[in-house]
């Protein structure tokens, strides 16, 4: 597999043993590809300044090169959200966003709310770069209350796969392996399931 990836997790997240973001940096780094999976600082507070420099100094590290693919997860999607329209040619070649949490949601939580400032609901992607992303949640995310799909499906016109009852697509949920993720990491056409 000729591509870079980054992996980034999310809230609260210590990339544990058994997360399906761990199994798929294992099964890349075994069929070839070139994996950065860091532990971004202060999981249970983080801070957006240090996560957002991390993003950039993790996605600089990527070889221009090879593919360059960017799988984010609750948390990071937001993060990668923010970071987007100033990324430049730091940005990847795909994107694949997986359970984003709702901006209603994380300002409930003083330690996450600087992550979804006022009008990040309609921040807009340059539609080249919508182009790039693929987005996966689930029908019942606790995390964002009447689904993520339709949101950014139909504010945004992001491709969407729908995983129906897969909560927070998270290692609480059953989500260790996740075969079909890392078929979509070497073919983007493969559509994402919960398997």
């Amino acid at each position: 597999m000729v591509a870079d990836f980054l992996i980034v997790h999310g809230w609260e997240n210590r990339r544990p043993e058994g997360h399906w973001q761990r199994w798929l940096a294992g099964e890349l780094e075994a069929r070839g590809a070139r994996v950065q999976y860091p532990q971004f600082p202060e999981p249970d507070e983080p801070v957006l300044d240090d996560w957002l420099a991390l993003l950039r100094d993790q996605l600089g590290g990527l070889d221009r090169s090879r593919e360059r693919v960017l799988v984010c997860h609750s948390l990071a999607v937001l993060l990668w959200w923010q970071a987007a329209p100033s990324l430049g040619d730091l940005q990847p070649d795909r994107i694949l966003l997986v359970a984003p949490p709702s901006a209603d949601v994380l300002r409930q939580y003083p330690a996450v709310a600087g992550f979804v400032p006022a009008g990040i609901e309609t921040t807009a992607l340059d539609e080249d770069l919508g182009s790039r992303v693929r987005l996966v949640a689930a029908d019942d995310d606790p995390y964002f209350p009447g689904g993520a799909a339709p949101f950014y499906a139909q504010r945004y016109g992001l491709d969407v796969d729908v995983i129906p009852g897969g909560a927070h697509l998270d290692l609480p949920a059953g989500y260790g392996s996740w075969p079909s993720v890392l078929d979509w990491c070497a073919d983007p056409a493969v559509r994402i399931s919960s398997r």
